[in-house]
């Protein structure tokens, strides 16, 4: 039994928004991914500066005391 020219015509189109979704939902997936890991590294970066600025304030206060035991002399 053939098919009518209506319902191939409709097969195609529908062939052919199920793959354009698809490719759409897999770049958009991939963008998404790209973008988390640029904030990622950012994110990581200023963790890294939160530490080191920790540390440095840290380290102030000791040498702040240094500095009081060395005036009461």
């Amino acid at each position: 039994m053939l098919m009518s020219t209506e319902i191939l015509v409709a097969l195609i189109g529908l062939g052919g928004s199920a793959i354009g979704s698809l490719v759409g939902i897999f770049a958009n997936s991939k963008l998404i991914d790209y973008r988390l890991g640029a904030i990622e590294r950012k994110l990581d970066e200023h963790n890294t500066l939160i530490d080191r600025m920790y540390k440095a304030e840290k380290r102030l206060d000791v040498l702040d005391v240094r500095v009081d035991e060395l005036e009461k002399r």
